[in-house]
């Protein structure tokens, strides 16, 4: 037993982060091992699909339309950007994109899901109090959205066996940092441990 865990209760969502076609293993930034988490991603959101949210990387049209220090980025990536990119790479790949709806999806043109979006809005409205995170990258989109989280407030519990990245070592060691640096305000579980304590 996880005794970090807590009982999760009505005021919980699972956020499931960036499980699009760009980064499964045919897509431009492909995360080889997406596959071997999708049907955790799957279970922890027909668990609760009702309190499930998706987030969607949304690129630039241009790398000259983003801001700052991404037009650098998407200058290395213009293959990338909206105007080159197949429209359907932005999407949620099939085996969860089937729960939306009842599951909203909110896009986010960076890494965290608390940036240039309406998520604290929906949240706050909801009285969310607790955060259940999946999806990719760890190391990238998901160690950003987990500080957002924690910065607005929230109590954060990362799916360990429901999030992966291009990088194993950026995976295992942020999972580490999870564990050792923020374990104050951050809780890793598997996905059974929390199904098991977040009974509707």
């Amino acid at each position: 037993m996880n005794k970090q865990l807590p009982e999760l209760g009505e005021g919980t969502v699972h956020i499931c982060v960036d499980m699009q076609k760009i980064f499964d293993t045919d897509g431009l930034w492909a995360t080889p091992w997406m596959p071997r988490v999708l049907p955790r991603c799957v279970a922890l959101t027909e668990h609760r699909p009702d309190a499930t949210i998706f987030t969607r990387f949304v690129t630039p049209i241009t790398a000259d339309a983003a801001h700052g220090a991404w037009q650098d980025f998407y200058r290395r990536w213009p293959q990338t950007t909206r105007e080159r990119l197949d429209a359907s790479m932005i999407n949620i790949v099939p085996a969860l994109a089937r729960f939306a709806p009842p599951a909203p999806v909110f896009d986010k043109p960076v890494y965290s899901a608390f940036a240039g979006t309406k998520l604290p809005a929906f949240l706050a409205e909801r009285r969310v109090d607790t955060v259940v995170l999946s999806g990719a990258e760890t190391d990238v989109c998901v160690l950003s959205t987990a500080l957002g989280a924690v910065d607005h407030g929230y109590r954060v519990i990362v799916a360990s066996d429901a999030v992966c990245s291009f990088s194993d070592v950026g995976h295992d060691n942020l999972l580490s940092l999870f564990r050792e640096r923020f374990s104050q305000q951050i809780v890793t579980a598997t996905v059974d441990e929390i199904i098991d304590r977040w009974q509707a």
